[in-house]
């Protein structure tokens, strides 16, 4: 006795058993076509969920990325100034100046001829940390190389060339401590 209208019609006589069971069926049918319908929907309204979470997912990706270089170059440059400072070489009491091309400007510092023939044949070199210049050894010149190469503001190399022997001028060489 799930209606009360059917039983009322029954017991007047306007309808008959055979009706009222098509009826049930009827609506039972259309019930189940409205849960389908909102299953389909769901579906849908799903997939756009499901779309929105990957993109939310794609985003938080490229930032923690993101972060990720950031947080590395912040290391990098944080070993560099550590091997700058830690293998400096201190030349405050210089008795030749030494001059060096940094960003197409001339800069020079104060050496002993010791340190200034080892930054000729390269065993020294010059790194720049903010705006000071820094010597320090051609190996540490290597590894700060390694990280990041902007550093480096001097870094002289010895060519160990074999001397043409048709060359005129072989026998004059060009000396290393010219001064300017």
């Amino acid at each position: 006795m799930a209606n009360p209208f059917q039983d009322q019609f029954l017991k007047a006589g306007l309808t008959d058993k055979t009706k009222v069971e098509k009826a049930k069926r009827k609506q039972r049918k259309s019930g189940n076509q409205k849960v389908r319908d909102r299953s389909g929907q769901l579906d849908e309204a799903e997939q756009q969920r499901q779309q929105e979470s990957q993109q939310k997912a794609d985003r938080d990706r490229e930032l923690n990325r993101q972060r990720q270089q950031q947080a590395d170059q912040k290391a990098i440059t944080a070993q560099i100034r550590q091997l700058i400072e830690m293998n400096s070489i201190e030349c405050d009491a210089g008795e030749v100046v030494f001059r060096f091309e940094d960003d197409s400007k001339i800069r020079q510092i104060e050496v002993d001829d010791r340190t200034r023939q080892q930054l000729v044949s390269g065993k020294l070199c010059i790194a720049r940390l903010g705006e000071q210049c820094h010597v320090i050894p051609q190996p540490v010149a290597e590894k700060i190389t390694q990280r990041d190469a902007g550093y480096i503001v001097l870094a002289n190399t010895l060519s160990n060339e074999a001397v043409d022997e048709d060359d005129e001028y072989a026998e004059f060489q060009v000396p290393d401590d010219l001064m300017w």
